[in-house]
């Protein structure tokens, strides 16, 4: 059973869809030669599957949360009031690069001897050898625990195709084995037991919403306060949401601050420069949790004078993105053989620095700017503040 996700965002609902890989985990638990049981190895294999499912988006994700955060460096000033409060908006642009829209995940698989039991129960035999039945099935049994079996999974990305849907493959093979006790004499009989093969299809592809778009937006509120001998601080923050009882709170917070060590120079750089340091969190109950960190330089020079100026700004930028995604698939819920499967995994974005460039223009008590952000995949920021 798949728990009820309508309610969450459709960003935050994308993740959720990792769940469904488990949809065809089997409920067999018998031990393999190497003491890993098929369901275990179905599930590492399908949370594989999941993270490449997902990881383009994951890097697109962190690249929005951690931009905006700047378009000014504060003033060298011991002391000066200066208050802005607004919204800032982001889209990280999906690269167009083939490996991103599609995913081939495989691993190899051998059965234990109970397993294999269940594959060659009643084969089908020439009358000649029923005599032989049970060293035949004993023959067979032991061939195939000696044989690595693969199974796949492949399909389209969250932002690939949405009618490119995901494939779990078993590779089927012939086993052959000979024995000289149940053939003629001088002649083995050549028995041969196909494990077949099977393709399942989920219905899943790419997330329509996302793919139909070229870049992934996000919108977040800001507040900036300084100056304190050249140092700003910035939050973000959303109110706390109780998304339902099942997946828990929606919760999000960010602070950061920029330092301009001109304050303490006796003669004022020519550009304002600053260190800026900003990490946030997004939480949704357990189920997910987004952190991200940036720190660098940022550059600016103020032209004009008073409530009416523009500021070319850029900056150079370290950063990093994680996301961890914990949840429990039940499948067969309120039956006998309910099972209750963890999902759990960290994903980590690509993308460890960017280059900013960017313009801000003050137009009285408000402020508009727009930069452009170049990393692993390309971003855009624009903020509108009001501003003291």
């Amino acid at each position: 059973m798949k728990r009820n996700l309508t309610s969450l965002p459709g960003l935050i609902a994308t993740f959720t869809l990792v769940a469904f890989f488990f949809a065809f985990t089997p409920t067999a638990s018998a031990q393999n030669n190497d003491g890993e049981d098929l369901e275990e190895f179905l599930q590492g294999l399908s949370e594989d599957a999941a993270t490449k499912y997902v990881a383009p988006i994951v890097t697109a994700f962190g690249m929005n949360l951690n931009g905006g955060w700047f378009h000014k460096v504060p003033s060298s000033k011991i002391f000066g009031l200066n208050i802005e409060v607004g919204v800032v908006g982001m889209g990280t642009f999906y690269p167009d690069d083939p490996e991103y829209l599609s995913f081939d995940t495989r691993g190899g698989f051998q059965f234990s001897a109970s397993q294999a039991a269940d594959i060659i129960t009643d084969i089908s035999l020439d009358p000649t050898l029923e005599p032989f039945r049970a060293q035949i099935e004993a023959d067979l049994i032991d061939a195939i625990t000696g044989r690595e079996i693969t199974v796949g999974i492949s399909g389209a990305t969250v932002i690939g195709d949405p009618e490119d849907y995901i494939e779990i493959e078993f590779a089927g093979e012939d086993i052959v084995i000979d024995n000289p006790l149940y053939g003629a004499p001088g002649e083995p009989a050549t028995i041969t037991i196909s494990v077949p093969s099977d393709v399942t299809t989920l219905e899943i592809g790419g997330f329509k919403a996302i793919s139909d778009l070229s870049f992934l937006p996000l919108i977040a509120s800001q507040l900036s306060v300084g100056t304190v001998f050249g140092t700003r601080a910035t939050f973000r923050y959303l109110p706390s949401i109780t998304i339902d009882e099942d997946i828990g709170k929606f919760e999000y917070f960010g602070f950061g601050i920029q330092h301009n060590p001109g304050v303490l120079l006796p003669t004022p750089l020519p550009v304002d420069v600053a260190v800026g340091f900003f990490t946030q969190t997004l939480k949704v109950g357990t189920l997910f949790e987004a952190t991200t960190t940036a720190f660098g330089l940022n550059a600016s020079k103020r032209l004009g004078l008073g409530p009416l100026n523009i500021t070319p700004y850029a900056g150079f930028m370290l950063e990093k993105s994680n996301i961890d995604i914990t949840y429990d698939f039940i499948l067969d819920e309120g039956t006998i053989d309910e099972q209750v499967i963890p999902i759990a995994f960290k994903l980590e974005g690509e993308n460890k620095s960017r280059l900013t460039l960017g313009l801000s223009v003050r137009l009285l008590i408000f402020n508009f700017n727009a930069d452009y952000n170049i990393g692993k995949y390309n971003s855009v920021t624009v903020g509108v503040m009001f501003t003291i």
